[in-house]
């Protein structure tokens, strides 16, 4: 069976590891309480993600539908050291600006696609969908901690570490217990091994298209979601291709939620330091311009 893992994100300065981007993130007060606030805000809406879930299942299969509580217990208590965390260091815990990550995975979602209704086809798919976000925030938890242990000790970043260093574990265990329930289900038959990578391949793809989405707001990004669209597509059924692309395409050059991050990111630079603005922002921001937009499959490992 497939192993999938997440991949590097592309920047206009070359590709950057999860290490690479949180060795800058802590670096800057400012834009270390914003990704602790999407730390935040993503494991609180994993609970109504995963409720939702547990609504469609309603009931069978039985066991799945308890370990799915008990990932809603475990998402809930995350948020709310992360909340704790925030307000104890005077940060804001209202809605992260910038583009959304989970906003962006669901907007490319293929749900007509996977029904209650499909039984196993279901439960592969929204399976997949949980296991590739979980490897995504262990990776970054990971990559958090290890740059807050290379970063001045001060009292903050020491609170900070701890909170997060209570949460990996658990994500851990969602990422080991994911792997094993796709496992169990590959084993079923051969046509369940299939749509079980398929499932892996196709929402590696999301995830990867909706990460790169919250990172991406240089010139260009706009062709560069359009690129990842379509590396999407290439995973589904060619007859489900047209349909899936006409819906998503207008929003993927248009990228309201993108224009906006745009304006957010150059007003907060603009205000902390004009010359700075002038001196890096921009060339950053038309860096952008230099990367130019390429099909890639998801890294695999027989």
């Amino acid at each position: 069976m497939a192993v999938i893992y997440p991949r590097k994100f592309k920047s206009a300065m070359g590709a950057m590891s999860a290490r690479d981007v949180l060795t800058q993130v802590v670096r800057d007060r400012e834009i270390h309480h914003i990704t602790l606030n999407r730390y935040r805000f993503s494991e609180q809406r994993s609970c109504k993600d995963l409720t939702d879930l547990i609504e469609q299942l309603d009931g069978n299969p039985v066991e799945l539908v308890r370990d799915l509580s008990r990932h809603v217990s475990d998402e809930a208590r995350h948020a709310m050291w992360l909340t704790d965390l925030l307000v104890d260091i005077g940060s804001s815990v209202g809605t992260p600006p910038g583009s959304s990550y989970i906003e962006e995975f669901e907007r490319l979602l293929d749900r007509e696609q996977a029904t209650p209704e499909q039984g196993d086809d279901f439960i592969i798919s929204s399976m997949a969908a949980i296991n590739v976000t979980e490897k995504r925030g262990c990776e970054y938890f990971s990559a958090h901690i290890h740059a807050l242990k290379q970063a001045p000790q001060t009292e903050e970043n020491i609170k900070i570490r701890e909170t997060i260093e209570r949460i990996l574990p658990e994500e851990a265990g969602h990422v080991r217990w994911g792997t094993r329930f796709l496992a169990k289900m590959a084993e079923k038959s051969p046509e369940h091994r299939e749509k079980v990578n398929q499932a892996k391949s196709k929402y590696a793809a999301i995830e990867q298209a909706a990460f790169e989405s919250g990172m991406d707001f240089t010139a260009g990004a706009e062709l560069r979601r359009v690129s990842s669209l379509l590396d999407i597509a290439n995973t589904l059924p060619l007859w489900q291709r047209p349909q899936y692309l006409a819906e998503r395409l207008p929003q993927s050059l248009l990228a309201p939620d993108l224009q906006m991050t745009r304006i957010d990111v150059a007003q907060r630079a603009w205000q902390r330091d004009p010359q700075a603005f002038m001196e890096r922002f921009v060339p950053m921001f038309l860096g952008g311009l230099n990367r130019q937009p390429a099909a890639q499959g998801a890294e695999k490992k027989a």
